[in-house]
């Protein structure tokens, strides 16, 4: 099973970024927390965590509205 993550842009657009694949969940999410601001930074807004196939959870790359 291989885990990767997609990328959205800021309209809910599907956005290119790192096509890296990942052998468990944990490894997959350790990765995405010490990306998270570069992919931020060139305009991914939310990602989607992905087993195969299958959408585990998405999830919102920006700060929280106050």
């Amino acid at each position: 099973m291989a885990w990767s993550w997609r990328y959205e842009g800021a309209n809910g657009e599907s956005t290119e970024g790192p096509a890296e694949t990942f052998g468990s969940q944990a490894d997959a999410e350790s990765w995405v927390g010490q990306a998270w601001r570069e992919l931020a930074a060139s305009g991914v807004t939310t990602v989607t965590l992905v087993e195969d196939d299958r959408v585990e959870y998405r999830m919102s790359l920006q700060p929280p509205v106050e």
